[in-house]
């Protein structure tokens, strides 16, 4: 029997046992409505923390008649098992990157356009309006409900080499999640994507499994990658936000007030989370450079060039609609 048989043995016994979240009122003083919540991300990384703060408001608000449990770490499953294990409603929740859910929900592929948003402001103001509240619900007929959007930031490559054009990447196998859209824009700029989960990332950048990677400060640090890799190439290509989602099985059989107030924990989450990214990216930005890295500020514009066989590939189809629907958001984030 191989050990992935066995772990994916293991992990439908956890998340079977995990099923039953409502149900008979349970012992006095005990919660009625138990909610698992799986994810890869580290206990330090302030996604993770968001999370937190939102399962506390969640046990306040419902005078703990209602508690989301969380299990970091992939501890039960890697990004794509934990959607999975929502759609079958072994598993309440799930944290994941737009990317990871491309798979299930086509019109996601819009958050992987590189160089879609201007900037942060930009970002926040287009998934504040109902373009963005409808791609969170995009997915309920998939099993999947969005609750909400975390900041990540922009993705920007890190290597073992300097990356200052899009040249630099050219026989590079890079890293990429589970994402058409990544792939694409990794083979347009010219080098090799190469699909690694984030837990089997360090080892694969240690060993040469994959030359580079690309993502944000947090989730560099907090996963260590800058003791491999000592260029940091700030060419801020996309950004992709993580989502919280919730299977539809597991929000269907929530009565209206808990739905209410996992609705309003979660928003009130974003808020937090907004405030401990800005202090994370800084604060580890400087950690990197403490450790030896060079930071590269690249002429972004050399990038954009290399990435417009990705654009044109959505002339005149849904997702360039919605591509030209953002282009058109101005102003600032607003609540």
């Amino acid at each position: 029997m191989g050990y992935k048989f066995m772990r994916k043995s293991a992990l439908f016994s956890i998340l079977i046992f995990s099923l039953f979240i409502t149900g008979c009122k349970t012992k006095e003083n005990q919660p009625d409505v138990v909610l698992k919540l799986g994810h890869g991300l580290d206990v330090v990384h302030p996604v993770h923390r968001a999370m937190v703060f939102m399962a506390d408001r969640v046990k306040e608000k419902s005078g703990g008649k209602m508690i989301v449990q969380i299990f970091p770490n992939e501890q039960l499953g890697t990004e794509k098992e934990c959607i999975e294990s929502l759609q079958l409603g072994y598993m309440a929740m799930t944290k994941t990157s737009t990317a990871a859910m491309e798979s299930f929900v086509p019109k996601m592929q819009v958050f992987g356009v590189p160089y879609l948003f201007r900037d942060s402001d930009h970002f926040w103001s287009v998934v504040r309006r109902p373009i963005g509240k409808n791609l969170l619900l995009e997915g309920e007929n998939k099993g999947l409900r969005g609750l909400c959007y975390y900041d990540a930031g922009a993705r920007s490559f890190y290597a073992k080499k300097p990356i200052n054009t899009p040249q630099d990447l050219k026989g590079l196998k890079v890293r990429v999640q589970n994402s058409m859209m990544s792939v694409k824009m990794i083979q347009s700029m010219g080098g090799s994507p190469t699909p690694v989960s984030w837990g089997e990332l360090y080892t694969a950048l240690d060993q040469g499994v994959v030359d580079a990677a690309e993502n944000n400060p947090p989730s560099i640090c907090t996963a260590r990658h800058y003791e491999v890799c000592k260029y940091y190439s700030l060419d801020e290509h996309t950004r992709l936000p993580d989502m919280l989602i919730i299977s539809t099985k597991v929000w269907d059989s929530l009565s209206p007030e808990n739905q209410n107030i996992l609705q309003q924990a979660a928003d009130e989450s974003v808020e937090y989370q907004r405030e401990i990214w800005a202090e994370a990216e800084l604060h580890d930005m400087k950690t990197m450079v403490d450790a030896g890295v060079k930071i590269i500020t690249p002429d972004k514009e050399l990038f954009r060039k290399s990435v417009k066989s990705v654009w044109d590939n959505f002339a005149n189809t849904e997702i360039g609609k919605l591509i030209q629907e953002i282009q058109e958001v101005n102003g600032v984030a607003k609540n």
